[in-house]
């Protein structure tokens, strides 16, 4: 074979890879990326909605500005009733900023500490979680204690409605992710563990405890724990792509308006939600997602613009874009954010 002949084959193989790859670009990632900025967080909002998702709320708080609302879409497709910004939205893991500030303050309150181990509370787990008695508390908090993810079992979702009354199953009698301490792995069993664990000391529902300690002294009226404390119709409907079903009938924990959630990070940010020697303590993150069939949200602060901004979408697809569509979506409305600040 002669040289030249050689560099043809070499730039035709180059050719049809550069090709395939492009088959396999997810295009509509690229397009909400360079999409011209909109000058408003509204425009942005309405833009999200031709990304295929069926309903959307932002809610945005800046430092010295009355907080605002934003909505496109439908709170009900099936009904044609249009997103409200008061509308009930289920937060998923966002609810794990509450149980990490909640077992701050028990902490503090020394019913319990961050450096108990797991076994301390839950001797039973000793043969059936690896590590168990290296793992501490903290670790949990922290996503450090290499306890498998029980939602990352594929036999859990072969029937999530029924497994989901026994999650902790899906997690036990697995080899450790890691060494405790040694790693980071986002687990959901953390939490699972550590609600568990909260709810034994307590002597009553961890749920009542961060109504007195959080949801009440923040004036937080409109967060619930589950749909058997809530008018339905209140509830923001959900939806998975491929599927017509209004998933909102499922339970899936806390509830809470985008403003709630919002009143929550700011307060969690500056420091008010902590009482003397609790923020010392905190050992978690200051912002959050949350996932789950239906609903995807997100919560986040930006220190340099002192704003909170508190995205809920109901439409989700766990093969599909939508969480990466999501996150494009916030990004932006920070950058719009940015922007107007710098005008």
């Amino acid at each position: 074979m002669t040289k030249n002949r050689r560099k043809t084959i070499i730039r035709f193989l180059l050719l049809v890879s550069t090709i395939v790859s492009l088959f396999f670009v997810p295009w509509i990632l690229v397009k909400a990326w360079i999409l011209p900025l909109p000058h408003t967080v509204q425009e942005q909002v309405d833009e999200a909605i031709s990304h295929g998702f069926d309903g959307i709320i932002v809610y945005v708080d800046e430092a010295g500005k009355p907080p605002a609302f934003y909505t496109a879409g439908w709170k009900d497709r099936d009904n044609k009733i249009p997103a409200a910004p008061d509308s009930l939205f289920k937060i998923a893991s966002i609810s794990k900023l509450y149980t990490a500030v909640a077992i701050t303050k028990m902490a503090r309150e020394q019913r319990l500490s961050l450096d108990d181990l797991l076994v301390d509370h839950l001797p039973e787990l000793k043969d059936r979680i690896e590590h168990s008695e290296k793992i501490t508390l903290k670790m949990m908090v922290q996503h450090k204690s290499g306890i498998p993810n029980f939602t990352d079992n594929a036999a859990y979702w072969e029937n999530e409605p029924e497994n989901g009354k026994r999650a902790l199953d899906f997690a036990l009698d697995l080899p450790a992710s890691f060494e405790p301490g040694d790693g980071y792995e986002y687990s959901n069993t953390n939490y699972l563990l550590l609600r568990n664990i909260m709810d034994k000391v307590l002597g009553y529902s961890h749920h009542a405890y961060i109504k007195q300690n959080i949801l009440l002294p923040l004036q937080l009226n409109n967060t619930y724990f589950s749909l058997s404390e809530v008018n339905l119709d209140d509830v923001m409907s959900g939806y998975y792509v491929g599927y017509k079903e209004d998933v909102k009938a499922r339970d899936y924990g806390m509830l809470a308006t985008a403003e709630d959630v919002g009143k929550f990070l700011r307060a969690l940010n500056n420091g008010s939600i902590f009482d003397e020697g609790e923020a010392e303590l905190y050992p978690y993150v200051f912002e959050h997602g949350g996932l789950v069939i239906g609903y995807q949200s997100l919560a986040e602060y930006d220190k340099d613009l002192d704003t909170v901004v508190v995205q809920f979408i109901n439409t989700t697809d766990f093969d599909g874009y939508e969480w990466n569509l999501s996150e494009i979506t916030i990004s932006r409305i920070f950058k719009i954010l940015r922007k107007a600040e710098n005008e």
